[in-house]
């Protein structure tokens, strides 16, 4: 069996990014909302609405640009931060349902990427709290499964809010459409924040827990320290 591999410092990377991503789906529903009051100048005050409409636009690009580079790099994090939770639990529990390569490979297969990930997430929190317990370790909190299922509902609620967001701003034409677009857009910000708090919230739990791992030895692990052990004094008496 391989030892198991620190992961702190992957949760709290994975958590950086995201707490980034939230400062910028924020910024985003403010100017979402500006861009939302200077439309309604399109038909009551044109001249205003040309002078600031660039402005808007470059505001826009800026935001949606960063969002991206950072939403990608938030990933790697969090998948990164994922596989090693899995790998880790791998190395005490033997009857997991998938191999910890799944816990990245998992969120790029269509279809797939809708269960399994979350199966994965369910596996780290019940048999994580199953085996400390087992081994007496009481955990001063509960992984609350409850927390994954609002967590997965959001990250599929997001997921489709961004197909529609990106399907109707393509074809919005009018004024009225582009100020239907904004208030879409709007919608999809303020999930995307609920989003990043509850993400933050079930990795930070796990967190806390994934550490009481390093402190369970098995029986052969055991066996394994006291022969290295009793090798190096042997060597020292030789």
């Amino acid at each position: 069996m391989k030892k198991l591999k620190p992961n702190d410092k992957r949760a709290k990377a994975a958590i950086i990014l995201i707490w980034i991503i939230l400062g910028l789906e924020v910024l985003s529903l403010i100017s979402s909302y500006m861009q939302l009051n200077l439309l309604g100048y399109a038909d009551t005050d044109l001249m205003y609405f040309l002078d600031n409409v660039n402005a808007n636009d470059l505001r826009e690009l800026i935001i949606g640009w960063t969002y991206t580079a950072a939403f990608i790099v938030s990933a790697v994090t969090f998948i990164l931060w994922f596989r090693r939770a899995y790998y880790n639990l791998h190395q005490k529990v033997s009857y997991l349902e998938y191999e910890d390569g799944w816990a990245a490979g998992s969120w790029f297969i269509p279809i797939l990427n809708l269960f399994r990930p979350i199966t994965i997430m369910v596996e780290l929190y019940n048999y994580t709290q199953e085996y400390l317990e087992k081994n007496g370790i009481t955990l001063k909190e509960k992984l609350r499964k409850g927390n994954l299922a609002l967590w997965w509902s959001l990250w599929i609620l997001n997921n489709i809010m961004g197909q529609i967001i990106f399907r109707y701003s393509r074809s919005a034409e009018s004024v009225e459409d582009f100020m239907t677009s904004t208030k879409i857009e709007m919608i999809g910000s303020t999930i995307g924040i609920f989003l990043c708090l509850i993400t933050v919230k079930v990795i930070s739990d796990y967190a806390k827990v994934e550490p009481l791992l390093f402190e369970v030895q098995e029986e052969g692990e055991m066996l394994n320290d006291e022969f290295e052990i009793g090798s190096s004094t042997a060597l020292l008496d030789d």
